[in-house]
């Protein structure tokens, strides 16, 4: 199954995985928690107890433009079918959240408490650069 994986401060990358719980297990590093937070028929699969095991923060969910929560870990994204299944993520999504996901993202407290989330966009343009070459299509793991 062909999956997005994005882990913290990398960009994101293509990878093959098995089908199945252990193998989703296996690439989150624990138990799995599905959310389904966009219109496109994917699922974000990360660790279910990412936060309170104290995994490093990842990237931040949005609606509206606002901040709603952060993920901790690793995380996947991958295709679902109308049974809700996990199914290979196609080209074309797995483009448009390349690029949703592309800037790896740092966090810290405002003096009100408010967590802002501040984008390496430095970090995910030079790396973007040489994305262009390729034929701005994403690298997968067999590449990196």
């Amino acid at each position: 199954m062909k999956v997005l994986k994005v882990e913290p401060g990398k960009l994101p990358y293509l990878k093959e995985i098995d089908k199945g719980l252990e193998a989703l297990q296996k690439e989150v590093g624990g138990y799995i928690q599905a959310t389904y937070p966009f219109e496109d028929m994917v699922a974000i699969i990360c660790n279910d107890e990412g936060k309170l095991l104290g995994l490093p923060l990842n990237r931040a969910l949005y609606m509206d433009e606002e901040m709603y929560d952060i993920i901790a870990g690793d995380f996947l994204i991958c295709g679902i079918d109308d049974g809700d299944d996990f199914i290979s993520l196609n080209d074309d999504l797995a483009q448009k959240f390349y690029e949703q996901f592309k800037a790896p993202e740092s966090f810290c407290r405002s003096s009100s408490n408010k967590i802002i989330a501040l984008k390496d966009e430095y970090t995910a343009y030079g790396k973007t650069l040489d994305l262009l070459k390729d034929k701005k299509r994403i690298k997968d793991d067999r590449t990196r």
